[in-house]
């Protein structure tokens, strides 16, 4: 397998990936036709970008606000008839306006999103672990206990809701998304035939970065030893943020590199994923190629890259 840097994430009927500055999103819109719109993002070059650990949080923070984004814009294909707006009949003022309140309502929903996961993954699991400070006189071993509890909360959540039917294709076009990026980076003509048989799992995966979070976590909270209940917690969640760029790095690492610590530290995430990426179908497939083809010239790649793979 040969690095490419591409990645992405699955939406409503389709798929957005990513390379560099800019990203796509392909939908498979009601009517069976594929729409791929390309947008430009920030510069993956500038400082903020290779400072280790902070690039992660960068890069986090990115991935959220590009994923909420592309995720509204694959769900306005599908919306009531009588809920839409058609943006051709509209002033540039009222366009602007509409464009404001559309902004405003991502950043809503992010704020939203962004604490109910803290509620549920981090906050819920620490108030659990405080009852066993009748039992248990070592505070590292009931972070460790509230660490298994958080990791446990998470299975459940996923194991939950990938029976919901949405949420399977979803989680389908997942894995159209990983199959693709197998593909090209095995040296193979990115077509539905040589897409089909590649694996569906990939170390770079979002779920194996949310898993490592978790783990990583663990041994992060085992260190905080403040007395006061509410300080703990709150140090607990300003940490959030160098756990994810801690993340990142064991991602990134996993990503361009194949040995066998990278094998070890990757293999909780790929199991993971047998819960949250799916084998897709061929619609699905030609979505995924779509997204790829966008924004990355892989018949260049390849050529550039023979015999390495």
């Amino acid at each position: 397998m040969k690095y490419s840097g591409i990645g992405g994430q699955a939406v409503m009927e389709g798929v957005m990936m990513r390379n560099g500055a800019k990203y796509a999103v392909a939908v498979r819109k009601p009517d069976k036709e594929i729409v791929v719109d390309v947008k430009n993002t920030r510069d993956p070059n500038d400082v903020w970008h290779k400072i280790p650990i902070i690039r992660g949080v960068v890069s986090f923070i990115e991935s959220l606000t590009i994923g909420l984004s592309t995720l509204m814009y694959s769900a306005s294909f599908f919306e009531d008839e009588e809920d839409t707006v058609d943006k051709s009949k509209l002033s540039e003022e009222e366009l602007s306006k509409l464009e404001k309140k559309e902004k405003a309502e991502m950043g809503g929903i992010l704020v939203l999103s962004f604490v109910m996961a803290m509620a549920v993954f981090f906050a819920l699991p620490y108030f659990i672990s405080l009852a066993l400070n009748k039992f248990v006189a070592s505070q590292a071993l009931i972070a460790f206990i509230e660490g298994i509890i958080r990791i446990a909360i998470f299975i459940g959540y996923v194991v939950v809701i990938s029976r919901m039917e949405d949420i399977k294709r979803t989680f389908m076009y997942h894995g159209a998304e990983h199959k693709c990026i197998n593909c090209v980076e095995a040296g193979k003509p990115l077509t539905v035939e040589n897409v089909r048989t590649s694996t569906r799992f990939h170390k770079r995966c979002g779920t194996s970065f949310i898993f490592i979070v978790f783990i990583i976590s663990v041994f992060v909270f085992m260190f905080i030893s403040f007395d006061n209940v509410w300080l703990k917690l709150v140090a607990r969640l300003l940490l959030i943020p160098v756990i994810a760029g801690i993340s990142y790095e064991f991602i990134r690492l996993a990503g361009r590199y194949d040995n066998g610590f990278v094998e070890i530290i990757s293999k909780p995430g790929l199991w993971l994923q047998r819960l949250t990426v799916m084998e897709p179908d061929d619609d699905m497939i030609e979505v995924g190629i779509a997204s790829v083809e966008a924004v990355f010239d892989w018949k260049k790649f390849q050529e550039e890259n023979e015999g390495c793979f």
